[in-house]
């Protein structure tokens, strides 16, 4: 998920890690975050509990929403909407989800139609995607790759891809057993076919802003 903001105003990520403290306990002692923490959050970030800990990151840079809208519009009508190619998906822009205890926020995220027929009409998604893609930026890739990964795999999350604007890379990961297996990295303008959307071409230069 990229987070990183072109504001000086707004707090890098490895500075906003809050967990309040609980009533009673020492200042080394931290109670796990809560919802209602992540409701208190200002409107113009965006807040996600892992393993109890509150992250809080400033809304995307405008290269990596370009991205991240880019790369949702190229599958949106083949997959999403079955135009030109097989369908069989709900695709989400920002789909808030609650895996267990934690909730995560991923750029992308991607379920098939046998799996969820229809978008939920909640403010959150309970069942876990059968693929989500996170864009990179500096402030969250350690996020992304170390916190979020995990969780992920423990859901059953069957693919993931990293798309890194800075670098021009597309990473492609798949879930074997308990972890993820990296897949052939992608990179530059060249011509893709990724799983788990392989029947389709996807033209890696449209996400790199020229």
């Amino acid at each position: 998920m990229d987070r990183e903001s072109s504001s000086s105003s707004w707090t890098p990520l490895e500075e906003v890690r809050p967990a309040a403290h609980a009533p009673g306990m020492g200042g080394s002692q931290q109670r796990k975050a809560s919802y209602a923490d992540l409701e208190a959050l200002p409107e113009h970030v965006v807040g996600e509990i892992i393993d109890g800990v509150l992250y809080a990151s400033p809304r995307p840079a405008l290269p990596h929403a370009y991205a991240a809208g880019e790369l949702f519009f190229e599958l949106m009508g083949p997959f999403g909407r079955g135009r030109g190619g097989p369908g069989g998906w709900q695709l989400l822009i920002e789909p808030e989800l609650h895996l267990g205890e934690d909730v995560l926020v991923p750029d992308i995220a991607g379920w098939r139609r046998e799996r969820m027929p229809r978008t939920p009409r909640t403010a959150a998604a309970t069942l876990a995607p059968d693929w989500v893609c996170e864009v990179l930026s500096p402030s969250t890739r350690n996020l992304d790759r170390k916190a979020k990964l995990p969780v992920y795999a423990r859901e059953g999350v069957r693919h993931v891809w990293l798309v890194d604007p800075n670098a021009r890379t597309l990473e492609v990961f798949r879930l074997e057993g308990n972890h993820y297996l990296p897949m052939t990295p992608h990179s530059g303008q060249i011509r893709i076919r990724a799983e788990p959307f392989e029947s389709f071409e996807l033209h890696l230069s449209l996400l790199w802003e020229e």
